[in-house]
């Protein structure tokens, strides 16, 4: 069960869930002996009293307490008989309130229905395992796996995965996306090929640094496997320089430089202009961001060895990936050559992701990070590194990406108009509570991310419970930003009391960077045709129970 106890301050829930194992240790007791029986009810073996009613009194309950243990004898001798076997199928079907909440550990399977409303973490987390296996979870959060808590477990089993079972059958190695790697079965999926995925809300804001298993994911092409061993970085040289062909052990070489960057795609949010006018995309909520610390060779340095120097005239670096459609295109972006070459940008050729090699998903084995600006020209599996008079041809540069007027529409769009998206503005999005939550009286708890592109540090956080009345100030947590260089978000939080007789709040949120940029108060004026950019007042309704 997702984050199970995953704070040992959910002791009233355990307290509560204590009480469920009555029923199991009823089990116990009526396969005891008659003299154990006795002993817990001498009442039951002293004299009584000569009186009728009295004596009949005596006899139901025993004729109650009777029919009592030979349903608790039925349910011991069923005990020891093999348990139910149940498919993956049936335990998938089982994944909301209606039709119950199993999930599975190995071989055995829960019904853990009862114990949603107990669940420490809240019920969001615990829903996010429903019918499917609890090993990925209890990997990430290995507080679980405790003695205490399996036996809390133990209470919920109802039958064990049937051994005969076959495995899903594999992907036909002529599918392009066959050997894409394995997921985290906790992300959003807005789509399989390519595979897109979102951290969910409630785990987004958990801790300051994302999870490699959590990041969110925007691939646009499968995922290729490359052999380490073999991989080969191309830094196309200047004119009467030599290229040059770097492996993993050349990068290595390089000084060593860490970073902390928040990376968010151009279209997180996009689901709320969806709501005003239809736009083309992926169905992005609040999850198409996260944050990592990224190490590898700054860029700067791998350009300077190639040859390269700040040129007078107008420049870009452009990247191509080694992922790839079946007509041989790969996916290629780029930025201006002046970003690249400033060691206080910070633009990274990333090998490392929270200390490990990166995942495939990721970039694996080396990818640009680019702190400050759209997920977009963070190129994954690095290819090849040139300088070039103009910008990447690349369709992802020049043909999307880019915003637009509300009054353009696909027959009257001019690509060639806008400039690419480079640092992204001021965003803000609340995780906690979500909308359509129901939460108490009393006090709420308002949590969520923001940040902002180009280095611009995030100084506020304004709440409001009342659709934008009146605000309240929230408090910035994370780690603390540098001037002009502040590449990862800032997670807030913001505890209030309840106006009293409320039945319902519209909370929103709205963050100021140090260039007291603020994020707009509606969808519809920063509408376009793409979807991107969504960054107006983040807006979620919960009501609330007296």
């Amino acid at each position: 069960m997702l984050l199970l106890l995953l704070r040992r301050a959910g002791i009233s829930g355990l307290q509560q869930a204590s009480r469920l194992r009555s029923t199991a240790r009823l089990c116990i007791r009526a396969c005891s002996t008659n003299d154990s029986f006795h002993s817990q009810h001498p009442s039951l073996t002293s004299s009584e009293s000569n009186s009728g009613s009295k004596s009949w009194r005596v006899m139901g309950t025993l004729l109650g307490l009777g029919a009592v243990l030979a349903y608790q004898e039925h349910r011991c001798r069923a005990a020891q008989e093999s348990p139910p076997l149940y498919t993956r199928e049936e335990v998938s079907s089982h994944n909301s309130p209606k039709t119950g909440i199993w999930v599975t550990l190995g071989h055995e399977v829960f019904d853990v229905t009862e114990f949603l409303d107990l669940h420490p973490g809240g019920p969001s987390k615990l829903m996010l395992a429903a019918g499917g296996p609890l090993e990925p979870f209890w990997a990430l959060y290995a507080v679980h796996n405790q003695p205490h808590i399996r036996e809390v477990l133990a209470q919920y089993k109802i039958g064990e995965l049937n051994p005969k079972e076959k495995a899903p059958p594999t992907l036909d190695t002529s599918d392009p996306y066959a050997g894409d790697p394995l997921r985290h079965p906790a992300l959003k999926v807005n789509s399989q090929r390519p595979f897109n995925a979102e951290t969910p809300p409630e785990l987004l804001t958990e801790s300051y640094i994302t999870p490699n298993p959590l990041f969110f994911t925007r691939n646009h092409l499968p995922v290729p496997h490359l052999d380490p061993d073999t991989y080969r970085l191309h830094i196309v040289g200047p004119p009467g320089c030599e290229s040059l062909s770097l492996s993993l052990d050349d990068l290595y070489q390089f000084p060593k430089h860490e970073v902390t960057v928040t990376v968010q795609c151009a279209g997180n949010r996009r689901a709320e202009m969806t709501k005003v006018k239809k736009v083309k995309g992926l169905e992005w909520t609040t999850g198409a961001i996260s944050t990592a610390r990224w190490t590898g060779a700054r860029l700067c340095d791998v350009l300077a060895q190639a040859g390269h120097r700040l040129s007078e005239s107008e420049a870009h670096v452009c990247f191509v990936g080694l992922d790839s459609d079946p007509t041989g295109t790969a996916y290629g972006a780029s930025i201006p050559l002046a970003h690249a070459l400033d060691p206080e940008a910070e633009v990274l050729l990333a090998y490392e992701m929270n200390g490990q090699p990166l995942p495939r998903d990721h970039g694996f084995p080396v990818r640009v990070v680019v702190p400050g600006v759209v997920g977009a020209r963070h190129v994954k599996w690095l290819g090849k590194v040139s300088v070039e008079p103009e910008e990447s041809y690349s369709h992802w540069q020049r043909r999307d990406y880019k915003g637009f007027s509300p009054s353009v529409d696909w027959d009257t769009v001019d690509f060639d108009s806008a400039p690419s998206i480079q640092e992204l503005p001021i965003q803000s999005a609340i995780t906690e509570p979500q909308d359509g939550e129901t939460i108490e009286a009393g006090e709420v708890t308002v949590k969520g991310y923001a940040w902002s592109g180009g280095g611009r540090a995030v100084i506020r956080v304004d709440v409001s419970l009342d659709g934008g009345l009146t605000w309240q100030v929230a408090e910035l947590d994370g780690e603390k930003q540098r001037p002009r260089k502040a590449w990862a978000w800032r997670l807030w939080q913001l505890q209030a009391p309840v106006p009293a007789g409320q039945k319902e709040l519209n909370i929103v949120c709205k963050a100021v960077d140090d260039s007291y940029n603020v994020q707009p108060d509606t969808v519809a004026p920063i509408w376009n045709l793409r979807g991107v950019l969504s960054t107006a007042w983040h807006r979620v309704h919960v009501r609330v129970t007296p």
